[in-house]
């Protein structure tokens, strides 16, 4: 058989979740309703961070991006999804596939490295109040955000080009809703393991150092923290330090168990609906986590209503 570019030329099935077809239309509904609030939540955010001049700062800047990240992210999988779910089609030709992949995993790399910078940001916020405007100049914060971008997007490249140089062979079913790379490298039909050992060390690098930094900057956070005399104050950072945490929990907890697991150990049928919570759950409680104990955008949102009122 020839390589992942000359074998499956025809496209593939995408099963989806059509073995459990009585869930199907409820799945249906369900992912609708989901995949709306997303958009609706992360267009909020994006919106009130350019319009009120309250959150013309560092935090909401990489906010902005996070949002702007989770709309491309779900849009990238979801409409597939939604279709396979209504039965009009199942299929995804070769370029889609590939086009699929390397966006999918451009967007999930960008966004390991894009919580590495806001860990940062909140460090700098927290350890060093007085210099923050100093540190956070807006000139660094556009260099960071612009290597989130490029950091995920030099790992999509070098795994898309290890996973198009992989001989596949057998059924075109691929047993996911989107061309999961996981799923492509199952159906590898020689002995690939310098190749797949390869794609798990960039997923290490791309998953476990981001996470470590993290770990990093919130243990030196934590020790700031409790250095503070006044509980108002201790709560203000737990606030916001708080929302940033729990993110990073549901990001790098579904990508570790996802993608840091040997690939004989990698279950399809279980892999689809952990591919649902970051594909779909994650990105649309990203904006209620940070704007639900968050007075300035909370602000910033009935301003905005208030001001629609007021033209009405």
């Amino acid at each position: 058989m020839g390589g992942f570019n000359t074998s499956f030329e025809e496209g593939f099935i995408l099963v989806g979740f059509s073995d459990w077809p009585q869930l199907e239309l409820i799945f249906f509904v369900f992912i609708s309703i989901f995949y709306s609030l997303t958009l609706f939540g992360n267009t909020t955010i994006i919106v009130l961070s350019q319009l009120d001049p309250r959150l013309h700062t560092p935090m909401y800047f990489f906010l902005c991006h996070l949002s702007f990240l989770d709309l491309c992210y779900t849009t990238s999988t979801v409409p597939q999804l939604l279709i396979n779910l209504s039965g009009l089609d199942r299929t995804i030709s070769y370029g889609r596939c590939v086009a699929q992949l390397f966006i999918v995993l451009s967007l999930g790399g960008t966004e390991c490295v894009l919580l590495v910078v806001m860990a940062f940001d909140r460090y700098a916020a927290v350890c060093h109040p007085l210099h923050y405007t100093t540190i956070m100049h807006p000139l660094l914060c556009q260099s960071l955000a612009i290597a989130a971008w490029v950091g995920g997007l030099m790992n999509s490249l070098v795994q898309t080009s290890l996973m198009m140089a992989m001989p596949l062979c057998g059924l075109h079913y691929l047993n996911h809703f989107f061309c999961e790379m996981l799923v492509l490298q199952k159906l590898a039909c020689e002995d690939t393991g310098g190749t797949e050992a390869k794609m798990f060390v960039a997923r290490v690098i791309i998953i476990v150092i981001p996470t470590a930094l993290i770990l990093g900057s919130y243990a030196h956070i934590a020790q700031a923290v409790l250095r503070i005399k006044s509980m108002a104050g201790r709560r203000k950072a737990f606030g916001t330090c708080g929302s940033h945490l729990l993110v990073v929990c549901l990001f790098y907890g579904s990508a570790m168990y996802t993608y840091l697991q040997p690939l004989g150990n990698y279950s399809e049928s279980e892999g689809k609906f952990v591919a649902l919570f970051y594909t779909i759950i994650t990105p649309m409680l990203n904006p209620l986590i940070y704007t639900l104990r968050n007075k300035d955008v909370k602000g910033a949102l009935w301003k905005l209503v208030g001001r629609g009122r007021d033209l009405g």
